[in-house]
């Protein structure tokens, strides 16, 4: 955990990202991040599937690996919004970070490396 990371806004958001729907959450990735960003980092194969949560036609996701991927998006999310516009934070998400080994946070989140990419996150939020 990072020493200077705001625990409020920390406690705040981790509080968001496990009470919130998966319909709020993939309404809000889809918009911010696009259907297909979400589909990509959340590993499933059609971003139809995204739009179905969003409308709620599917309510549970019955993947483990699968919800646990969407929820950590969406706390990264939550928390960039704080400090970046959209547009930002989706070209954070596709290009290649430092702090990542160079891996962009989009595939680290995809490969299951969540803690990484949300202090990644951080790094990036509180640089800004």
């Amino acid at each position: 955990m990072l020493e200077t990371r705001s625990e409020p806004l920390a406690q705040r958001i981790h509080r968001e990202s496990t009470q919130a729907s998966i319909s709020e959450i993939a309404r809000l990735l889809q918009e911010v991040l696009s259907r297909r960003l979400t589909a990509y980092v959340a590993g499933v194969q059609d971003g139809k599937t995204v739009t179905r949560w969003a409308s709620g036609e599917i309510s549970e996701i019955r993947d483990f690996q699968v919800e646990q991927r969407l929820r950590a998006t969406y706390e990264i999310v939550l928390l960039m919004l704080n400090f970046d516009s959209p547009g930002t934070i989706r070209a954070w998400f596709l290009g290649m970070n430092p702090h990542l080994d160079d891996a962009s946070p989009a595939d680290t989140v995809r490969n299951g490396d969540l803690q990484d990419a949300l202090q990644a996150a951080w790094v990036f939020g509180i640089g800004a």
